[in-house]
């Protein structure tokens, strides 16, 4: 609900019950648990909000299923406190009850999980894995608690409980002051299955909502299940983007090879005046009638095969660029455009050929972490996570700079009107810059950087 205010009031408030998940550390089980909770809640007949916070592609699929309404990340560093507030401020408009994912542990990075809990002044619940934990539990707990004073851990509850004596033995270790919220049992049928960038995207775990269900039925039994308290949420000033994309139409890939989009950057788009519309590399025969071409990050590694056999839609892609019509490509993108890409088992099919060069998947990760891009048109915060490595003859007309590394960044590429890089964009940090990725290039830069 908001609340009417005044210049002479102050600014406008909205209330709503709101909750921060977090745990010790990666692996504890906090996109399940919050799943379960948006499923339970929603299943009341609540209006659910989710939020993950940092640059996750893959946990905010499986939190929209569960609540039925899209997932933006809130990420400090890349976005800003004052967009991160102006979302929290918006959903809590129209919702029910919000719901925030943290990333890793509470308080792993810079900023971490901790730094958006305290920005909100939200209440906070730790997810803890007690597999071979008993009443060490309490020691974790209270460390959650008070490691940074000012945090409001509201409790914990325990995942992977193997029996009541489990169970009671947890209880037993629990200190003072912190509430023990419930535990999920040890049950093979909650788990969110995983493969190398994190978990499976929701389209493709087949029986997703049965999990989801099957946990929410369990956590609805717990203390966890309480609809927390009301916060209150200040409405954020921002001023109208600029139409610069007014009149254009995006081409956007989205499908199962395609699917690492920010809903936020999608939103930018749509604010700067551009229409956007949906097509699949991998099942269409023809793009859409656009004037520029997004292509994001995914998983064309898994889809060799359909990708190489596609030809209609190789062609059509093949004919947009050499009509000198912009196409951006981030990681997933950028592989499809190169000539080939072999995945981690050594098959190898044909890409676009758009760009000279070809890509292998590795076992081991090749790139993660935030950085910073500089444009002529300003500086765009980004991220990055690939296994893959990349040979081409191409030079970079600009690299990433990394927030906590003196070694080089990421590489961007362009040709023509093709600008290609491994790095994930937050448009919202720089929205010219963004917005200058999807229009034609100046003259001068039409050709080849080198």
């Amino acid at each position: 609900m908001t609340l009417p205010g005044t210049a002479a009031e102050g600014p406008l408030q909205a209330i709503c019950p709101a909750l921060f998940i977090s745990a010790p550390g990666s692996n504890h089980g906090k996109t399940t648990v919050t799943a379960a909770l948006a499923r339970w809640h929603r299943e009341q007949g609540l209006r659910v909000r989710v939020f993950k916070t940092g640059p996750d592609f893959l946990d905010p699929t499986i939190l929209a299923r569960a609540s039925g309404h899209p997932v933006y990340q809130l990420d400090l560093w890349m976005m800003g406190a004052a967009e991160c507030r102006r979302l929290v401020y918006a959903a809590a408009q129209a919702a029910d009850l919000i719901l925030i994912e943290g990333v890793m542990g509470l308080f792993d990075g810079e900023p971490c999980s901790a730094d958006l809990a305290e920005l909100l002044k939200l209440p906070i619940a730790a997810v803890v894995d007690v597999a071979g934990v008993a009443q060490t539990l309490g020691a974790i707990s209270y460390g959650l608690a008070h490691y940074r004073p000012g945090l409001q851990l509201s409790g914990v509850l325990a995942n992977g409980v193997a029996s009541a004596r489990h169970e009671e033995m947890l209880r037993q270790g629990m200190p003072f002051g912190i509430e023990y919220l419930g535990g999920l049992p040890r049950d093979l049928q909650f788990k969110l299955p995983e493969r190398h960038l994190g978990l499976v995207p929701a389209a493709e775990v087949a029986d997703l909502d049965e999990r989801i269900g099957a946990a929410a039925t369990v956590i609805g039994q717990q203390a966890l299940a309480r609809l927390p308290a009301p916060q209150s949420f200040t409405a954020i000033d921002a001023a109208p983007l600029p139409p610069l994309l007014q009149g254009q139409t995006i081409a956007v890939a989205r499908d199962a090879a395609f699917c690492f989009i920010y809903q936020s950057n999608l939103d930018v788009l749509q604010q700067m005046g551009a229409r956007l519309r949906f097509f699949s590399p991998l099942q269409d025969a023809a793009l859409p009638e656009a004037d520029s071409v997004y292509l994001p990050g995914g998983y064309p590694e898994l889809h060799l095969q359909q990708l190489q056999d596609n030809a209609a839609m190789k062609q059509a892609l093949r004919a947009h660029c050499s009509a000198g019509k912009p196409l951006y490509a981030e990681c997933g993108g950028l592989l499809y455009l190169l000539e080939s890409l072999t995945d981690k088992h050594g098959a190898r099919a044909r890409m676009l050929g758009i760009l000279p060069g070809r890509a292998v998947m590795q076992r081991r990760l090749q790139g993660l972490g935030y950085q910073t891009l500089t444009l002529p048109q300003g500086a765009l915060r980004c991220h990055t996570f690939h296994y893959s490595t990349t040979v081409t003859a191409l030079a970079a007309m600009a690299t990433g700079e990394r927030l906590y590394d003196t070694s080089a960044g990421e590489r961007v590429y362009r040709q023509g009107s093709v600008t290609a890089t491994y790095l994930h964009a937050c448009f919202i940090s720089a929205p010219a810059v963004a917005a200058a990725l999807f229009l034609p290039p100046p003259a001068q830069d039409q050709e080849t950087s080198s």
